[in-house]
């Protein structure tokens, strides 16, 4: 799902198709949100520094352990990006911002096109 969401970006910055744009980097954002590791783990690899204790050191002995996600997980992450729009734009509604909520429908259905 992720290739065909970084896909589909790319095809819409070469057609300058903003809702898509903003929706497909917005759902990537939120997968790679999800896959970071919580802040306060230590790298698994930390070797001893006369300097300074705990330090890492070497070569991408800085790089953190990013979390591995399932097709589930990234289903997951997609739908709850649509059920957030559609829940922002139905507010928008209820406050008389009707392009705002046509723009955040517009995207959840983009998102929408990955969920079938």
């Amino acid at each position: 799902m992720r290739a065909d969401l970084r896909d589909d970006l790319k095809a819409a910055l070469k057609s300058r198709d903003r809702v898509a744009v903003t929706a497909l980097r917005s759902a990537l954002a939120a997968i790679d949100n999800a896959e970071a590791v919580p802040a306060g783990t230590s790298p698994t690899h930390v070797t001893g520094n006369e300097h300074v204790a705990g330090a890492a050191s070497g070569l991408g002995a800085a790089e953190a352990e990013r979390r591995h996600l399932t097709e589930a997980d990234l289903r997951s992450i997609v739908e709850e990006e649509v059920r957030e729009r559609t829940a922002a734009a139905t507010e928008y509604e209820r406050l008389g911002r009707t392009e705002d909520a046509e723009r955040l429908r517009a995207e959840a259905a983009v998102l929408d096109r990955y969920l079938s």
